[in-house]
């Protein structure tokens, strides 16, 4: 993978692009999750890089992506346009995982025709009907509770929360040891103070795949997860045994027009046609979806 970086008037957002790079490709774009960074998606990079155009950043404020200064999703939409455009990159493939689903979604607020299809992995959606007023509370409470507890049973509970496996436990608590505890709850506080700015009701053009780990345990994102699928009817896929770690995906472009949806013995848990918009009724997203191993 090829390091690069924009600059912005808030601070430099650092990301990589796979070193086989075809203009004729589509392009996956992976976004990590809160207190992550790019290495969330290591595996999934190494599996797509030789058949996908691949970027993945550390989203400002995360990992190389510091310091960074007046965090919003305004900022944060800018910056992907920025990315998109020094790679001549028309539109993405957009993976985004927890708070990588909320860049996705405030990306597409702005720029609609610039994501080709979505998918959410154990993240949850724009939409003033999903959350209520003890839900918002809650959410601005994160920095006041986290600096209550210790940061070492903060951190753990954290990686618990969101992991299945001793690899993805690792994974996950590498990734957060490198925020001091201050650094670390102030993070989470003004993502989701940002949020709750940001939010509003969104018409999503492009097909989506809401998906989520059984074992997945942070927060209510189950619970939104299904309430977001009842009010759209997008597609929701339960991964068995897994937390957020333990799974991929495939996209393969195609002109099919039914929808299919069928169980595969093996590593292939899935195979799943999407139908596009009404825009374009001839092309959909097939997705495989994949188990990965523990």
């Amino acid at each position: 993978m090829n390091e690069k970086y924009v600059s912005t008037e808030q601070g430099k957002v650092h990301y990589w692009t796979s070193e086989k790079w075809d203009i004729k490709n589509d392009t996956l774009f992976f976004f990590p999750g809160l207190t992550a960074d790019h290495s969330m998606f290591e595996k999934q990079v190494e599996y797509f890089k030789n058949k996908y155009n691949i970027i993945v950043w550390d989203a400002p404020c995360h990992g190389k992506s510091r310091p960074y200064n007046n965090f919003s999703f305004e900022n944060t939409s800018n910056a992907i346009l920025k990315i998109m455009q020094e790679n001549n990159v028309e539109n993405i493939l957009a993976v985004g995982q927890s708070l990588g689903g909320y860049y996705v979604q405030a990306f597409m607020r702005r720029y609609s025709n610039k994501v080709k299809a979505f998918i959410g992995i154990g993240t949850t959606p724009y939409g003033d009907i999903y959350y209520s007023k003890s839900d918002i509370f809650w959410l601005r409470q994160v920095e006041r509770f986290g600096m209550w507890c210790p940061e070492k049973w903060l951190k753990k509970m954290s990686s618990k929360q969101a992991t299945v496996t001793a690899n993805g436990y690792s994974n996950m608590m590498n990734m957060i040891e490198q925020y001091e505890k201050k650094e670390y709850c102030h993070l989470m506080q003004i993502a989701y103070d940002e949020f709750l700015k940001d939010n509003t009701n969104l018409e999503i053009k492009c097909p989506v795949l809401i998906t989520y780990g059984e074992a997945d345990k942070v927060g209510k994102v189950k619970q939104y997860c299904k309430m977001w699928h009842k009010q759209t009817s997008f597609p929701l896929i339960v991964i068995k045994n897994a937390g957020l770690f333990k799974y991929i995906l495939i996209f393969v472009g195609v002109k099919i027009s039914p929808i299919l949806f069928s169980f595969i013995s093996g590593k292939v848990s899935w195979i799943l046609y999407i139908p596009a918009s009404s825009a374009n009724k001839t092309f959909g997203l097939l997705i495989i979806l994949l188990q990965m191993q523990a």
